[in-house]
């Protein structure tokens, strides 16, 4: 047994919940932050065996597509004094996955 750790950009999330829950995996979504952007993310704790942790993987990487958005400035005193204060571009979304061996898991 195996659980998936998943954690995606809040807009892939519902999109990716849906096609493993379509799928048949049973899985657990969380609301979390955090990376250097500071904004809400979605973590999807999935519970798996070894051999559908592939297809699941599958599922998360047509499902959490990167993409560039502008990163607006976060400093407002002193704007145009620093690097900090110009919007930049960043590349958001996509997956980040942990796989962890599971001894027993059940359902009560």
């Amino acid at each position: 047994m195996k659980l998936i750790i998943a954690i995606v950009n809040n807009d892939d999330s519902a999109k990716a919940a849906y096609a493993l829950t379509d799928a048949g995996f049973f899985m657990t979504k969380l609301s979390t932050t955090g990376g250097f952007l500071m904004v809400g993310n979605t973590t999807l704790l999935i519970g798996a065996e070894e051999d559908e942790v592939t297809k699941a993987m599958d599922i998360l990487k047509s499902t959490c597509i990167t993409r560039k958005q502008i990163n607006p400035p976060t400093a407002s005193f002193g704007v145009g004094t620093t690097d900090n204060c110009i919007p930049k571009e960043v590349t958001v979304g996509g997956a980040t996955v942990f796989v962890l061996s599971i001894d027993s898991m059940e359902k009560i």
